[in-house]
């Protein structure tokens, strides 16, 4: 803000942390019968801005003198009345995030305490800045891999004060992301103090989305809340007020005890658990980005195709499926599809158990808009459900039969999964192939090893694959009744694996894969034969010409 001073010809620029315009004297009586009697929050000596800045000719004591006041103005807390105490020596615990950044300002709260509650804890990946020294010039991570490097991530928590701040505080990098479960569990709802802390920025809605949706999420409070510069009476708090417009985000410095959570204590009343929604009952929420959590069935996971991206950074697709879908007959889908993108932080346990086969799936503050779930940052993935959880009327209770998938039809979109029936009407042959892949990380580009070129090697493991998995595909055309005006191209394939464990699958279209690729019989043995069902993935659904692509799946 430019600052015109009176009796002084330069201008000042002033950067804050936070500023609230006061209205002239003029004005104060009109003020005053529309918002009531206006009460400080700190008391402070007013002091010339040009004194502070030295701009006209003070002898050194009249600075002196303004310098001793200022710092005296700066440090005062509220409701404490021994000012000439000196604040460093004081240990009273504040409970007010907006106080102490007025008084503290962004170079560290020193011997000074704040109380908040903790509402939730989760990981972000680690800003190039706040990288740990031992990790040499080794590149950004954004999640965590799959080798033995430490993650690149820091843990996180979202706290609120005692009137409704909301503050980010990011503190030290985690050894491992299985970590963040157990903090979840032992800190969510609980009070701690902040010390030590340092700004690094005030965020506001409009640059940080992610953190505000989180934060909306939150909104309105569940107890009502302490009033600024009005008695603390329960009958003075209340719940009518805006949403927080900004936010701050610190963290810790080096060297001091920066959190203390208080894990004995009773779970806060300000704590808001999430409140977890069946998928049916997500599908029918009519706003745009907000926050949903919900227990989900894994069925299907699949990794973007990204060049030059390492597998482990790539966005991921999984299908996921609960009871509220499967139970319903029409016009609901019966699987969703959850993008998970690469800022979402997973933990090698969740990235592990999703690899190995289905699991059931606690999705907590996943983004839900314009028809799509999102894990974006802040978005946290657990094996099991969090001890409190608001089950708001969402039927909750495991599959009892067999999972079933969308038929294809005219609702069916590109980059969904679907089942397939049909009656076989051509074979592209040009297009049947096969191929190795690395048997850990499903790498199709394996090379030859170079210390042993009879044995084939994985650049993205960086490893001797011993054991590779043959691949074999080609498309054949079907005719389906629920897309008789489309052109139906299935991609079919099937694999085995060579080496001591045998055959590892074969695919349901074990027909013609076999006699194509083994040259058994003629292709127009098989033409007019039916087909299904298959289960498959979309991949592309055109008007010009009319076709649709499909890749047959496995799942989980």
């Amino acid at each position: 803000q430019k600052l015109l001073l009176q009796n002084a010809d330069v201008p000042v620029i002033m950067n804050t942390y936070f500023s609230q315009k006061v209205l002239l004297s003029e004005h104060s009586e009109a003020r005053e019968k529309t918002y009531g009697p206006t009460k400080m929050l700190i008391r402070k000596n007013i002091i010339s801005l040009a004194q502070t800045f030295r701009l006209d000719d003070l002898d050194d004591k009249l600075h002196q003198e303004s310098s001793d006041n200022q710092v005296a103005c700066a440090l005062q807390l509220r409701n404490n009345g021994d000012s000439k105490q000196h604040p460093f020596a004081r240990s009273a615990v504040n409970d007010s995030l907006l106080d102490m950044v007025e008084s503290q300002g962004a170079v560290g709260w020193r011997e000074v305490q704040v109380r908040v509650i903790i509402q939730r804890v989760y990981c972000l990946p680690a800003r190039e800045g706040y990288r740990s020294h031992t990790q040499g010039n080794k590149p950004l991570c954004a999640t965590p891999g799959m080798n033995s490097d430490p993650p690149n991530v820091r843990l996180c928590l979202l706290v609120q004060d005692a009137y409704g701040m909301f503050s980010e505080v990011q503190m030290q990098s985690l050894s491992s992301t299985d970590d963040i479960e157990q903090y979840c569990r032992r800190w969510e709802g609980k009070s701690c103090c902040l010390a030590g802390m340092k700004i690094l920025q005030r965020t506001t809605r409009g640059r940080a989305l992610g953190l505000f949706s989180l934060i909306d999420s939150l909104w309105p409070p569940a107890v009502p809340l302490k009033v600024p510069g009005q008695s603390q009476d329960s009958e003075m708090m209340t719940t009518n007020l805006p949403p927080p417009s900004f936010c701050y985000i610190l963290t810790v410095q080096s060297g001091e005890i920066h959190v203390e959570v208080d894990e004995e204590e009773q779970i806060s009343n300000l704590y808001q658990p999430p409140a977890v929604h069946g998928l049916k009952e997500i599908l029918r929420i009519d706003d745009c980005n907000k926050r949903c959590s919900f227990w989900a069935q894994v069925l299907y996971r699949r990794v973007q195709t990204k060049h030059n991206v390492p597998i482990d950074q790539r966005d991921i697709l999984l299908f996921v499926t609960d009871s509220t879908l499967q139970n319903v007959v029409h016009g609901i889908p019966k699987v969703l599809a959850v993008s998970v993108t690469a800022s979402c932080v997973l933990s090698m346990e969740i990235r592990e158990a999703l690899s190995a086969g289905s699991r059931l799936v606690f999705f907590k503050d996943a983004l839900w808009g314009n028809g799509r779930i999102i894990c974006v940052e802040r978005t946290v993935l657990l094996l099991q459900k969090p001890l409190l959880c608001l089950a708001a009327g969402a039927d909750l209770s495991k599959l009892t039969g067999p999972v079933r998938l969308d038929e294809l039809d005219s609702t069916t979109q590109a980059s969904s999964i679907c089942a397939l029936r049909g009656t076989v009407v051509g074979v592209n042959e040009s297009t049947a192939f096969s191929w190795p892949t690395c048997d850990r990380c499903g790498n199709g580009k394996l090379e030859l090893c170079p210390q042993d070129r009879e044995l084939l090697y994985c650049d993205q493991c960086s490893e001797v694959v011993t054991t590779p998995v043959l691949k074999m595909q080609l498309e054949v055309f079907l005719r389906c009744p629920s897309r008789s005006q489309s052109t139906v191209k299935v991609k079919v394939w099937h694999q085995i694996s060579i080496g001591v464990s045998g055959v590892v699958r074969l695919a349901l279209f074990v027909l013609l894969t076999m006699l194509l690729f083994l040259q058994t019989y003629e292709v127009q043995s098989v033409l007019g034969k039916e087909v299904g069902l298959l289960n498959c993935y979309v991949h592309s659904i055109t008007s010009h010409p009319n076709c649709v692509a499909l890749e047959e799946i496995v799942l989980l």
